[in-house]
């Protein structure tokens, strides 16, 4: 931004321009300056003076929505004894709102529903500003699962299941939880590693939609009975996967009539 302002004002040493660049930037400051070399024509200058205005202009329109968003949050009242701040599992991402709008749905909700894998500040916002703040209204899991379209949808006719697809639904709130459970596909936590099973077994588009109903199910739980999310660890769904798996193993043998014994492998002694 100083370079492009600079630009405007009239500078065109492309030394001077290169020295203000941003100290992140990782290029050489002769490369920089290399890059900010030619011919400064009238109607390109003309147009970037224009989309510097407009870029300054849509910040104020954030900044005041930001505003208005912070007064309406203020008048909603408190569920939580404290408004002290919420602690940050990362950084302050550049989309958040100026304010401390993690704090402000703490102290309205009492939950801090940031600590759940895959949802920051800003999609817990998107999701409660879709579905209220009355869990009471959805009743159940189930049903609220269901009014997401996170559900199968078994069509019965006749007695048979033709279809089980999930519901086309319209609502923000949905497409949130299914956004955030696409960015747990690298995530150590335990949810990331159901995504990453259920990927597997199933594909991209139904690990999304199932990590998805995972996510609405603990969101609801929290919204509805308090408390607070603790991270399990990437290995335990895989251990609950694989004790299943024995358990079924078992059950089938039994069926059969025979038992199995479970012997672990050791690894051989290298001499």
């Amino acid at each position: 931004m100083r370079i492009i302002r600079a630009i405007l004002d009239g500078e065109r040493d492309p030394v001077k321009l290169a020295q203000m660049r941003d100290p992140r930037i990782k290029s050489s400051q002769e490369k920089i300056a290399k890059a900010l070399g030619g011919d400064y024509r009238q109607e390109h200058l003309f147009a970037l003076k224009q989309s510097l205005e407009l870029y300054c202009h849509y910040h104020q329109q954030v900044q005041a929505c930001d505003h208005e968003i912070e007064a309406y949050l203020m008048e909603l009242d408190s569920k939580s004894d404290t408004d002290s701040e919420i602690k940050r599992k990362k950084g302050r991402s550049k989309n958040d709102p100026s304010f401390d709008l993690a704090t402000h749905l703490y102290r309205i909700t009492g939950v801090d529903f940031t600590k759940i894998d895959g949802l920051n500040v800003l999609t817990v916002q998107t999701i409660l500003s879709e579905v209220g703040l009355n869990p009471e209204a959805f009743g159940t899991e189930k049903r609220f699962t269901s009014w997401l379209g996170l559900c199968p949808e078994n069509r019965i006719t006749g007695g048979r299941v033709k279809g089980s697809k999930t519901r086309k639904v319209v609502n923000r709130a949905s497409k949130a939880f299914r956004i955030a459970a696409n960015s747990l596909k690298n995530s150590p936590s335990a949810l990331g590693g159901y995504f990453r099973r259920m990927r597997a077994r199933l594909g991209p588009p139904k690990a999304i939609t199932a990590t998805a109903h995972k996510l609405a199910r603990i969101f609801f739980r929290l919204w509805k009975n308090g408390g607070a999310y603790h991270d399990l660890g990437a290995h335990y769904y895989e251990q609950k996967y694989k004790e299943r798996i024995l358990k079924n193993m078992k059950r089938r043998a039994k069926q059969l009539g025979f038992e199995i014994t479970l012997i672990p492998l050791t690894e051989p002694e290298v001499s």
